[in-house]
């Protein structure tokens, strides 16, 4: 028996940090989006824990223990007096180290595999605790749809959203590490007042209303500044996104994806095919928004 879970990519539509914590992390003010763009990881028994990969840059993912979808594995057998005894198998479609969460989403998909490969039933609570053990983002991972986290960006308040949006999403090549982005963030804001992160209430609004033109103009990401130091060839992504019809653009997360809000689906075909031209990406994709999050499609 195995089974298989399919689970999605986000974009952070607004990402508001305060500074750095006295253990190292920042407090957030995150708005998750859940975007079309999946992972499927499917877990089936085995002699011991092992991890395979295929797809788009699957070479640069992790097959050891640190990868979150082995750590997921663990932390739901050690709850339960199991040995974490499975096959794990990701086929990604999600950038690797694109700040869209891929590895945070692998590690909720093998959650749940595992969850109901072992038959456990867990609660939802129960798993969303495993999954802030395990990262940040990977309780969002799991619930999927719009959601603000605040903490550090583990603790979830979901949020309506009243209609669909439309993304480019631009691949860089090469990944860029987050915990040296908020480094980058600490040094750009060392010596300033950093305020205390709060969710915009127009960009709440533009999410509740499903307005794309308001949604483009509240986007914000306090990250951008430190991941433009660290990786300048971006601005020219986000600069050509912008003059092919993109209504905004941002660096997703820590980066190094880009994403472009469009008006519609046709528009955010022209806004892609115009980011390849360029040659200042390596791969474009089209995607909606908002999508269920982590979800068995085969068991």
């Amino acid at each position: 028996m195995s089974v298989t879970v399919r689970v999605p990519a986000k974009v952070n539509v607004q990402l508001a940090v305060g500074g750095a914590r006295p253990d190292g992390f920042h407090d957030l003010a995150n708005v998750f989006l859940a975007v079309s763009l999946y992972d499927e990881v499917t877990v089936s028994p085995a002699s011991s824990l092992t991890i395979t990969c295929s797809g788009p840059d699957a070479g640069q993912v992790p097959l050891d223990r640190t990868n979150l979808a082995a750590r997921a594995a663990e932390l739901l057998a050690a709850r339960h007096g199991l040995a974490p005894d499975v096959h794990i198998h990701i086929a990604k479609d999600i950038p690797v180290a694109g700040g869209m969460a891929g590895g945070s989403a692998d590690g909720a998909a093998a959650l749940l595999a595992c969850d109901t490969l072992w038959g456990l039933r867990s609660t939802r609570a129960e798993l969303l605790s495993i999954c802030a053990e395990l990262g940040s983002d990977v309780p969002f991972s799991l619930v999927g749809g719009a959601a603000l986290g605040t903490g550090r960006g583990e603790r979830l308040t979901e949020l309506e959203v009243g209609g669909e949006f439309h993304w480019v999403f631009a691949v860089a090549d090469g990944g860029l590490s987050t915990p040296a982005v908020y480094g980058e963030f600490d040094r750009l804001t060392e010596g300033l007042a950093v305020p205390a992160p709060a969710a915009s209430p127009a960009l709440l609004d533009a999410l509740r209303t499903g307005d794309a033109p308001s949604l483009a103009g509240a986007l914000a990401n306090d990250l951008q500044p430190a991941a433009l130091s660290l990786r300048p060839s971006l601005a020219d992504t986000l600069q050509t996104g912008t003059s092919a019809g993109a209504l905004a653009a941002l660096v997703s997360g820590s980066g190094p994806t880009t994403a472009f809000l469009t008006k519609d689906e046709e528009s955010a075909g022209s806004v892609a095919a115009a980011l390849l031209a360029s040659g200042t990406c390596r791969e474009a994709r089209v995607a909606s928004s908002p999508t269920a999050g982590a979800r068995v499609v085969g068991a």
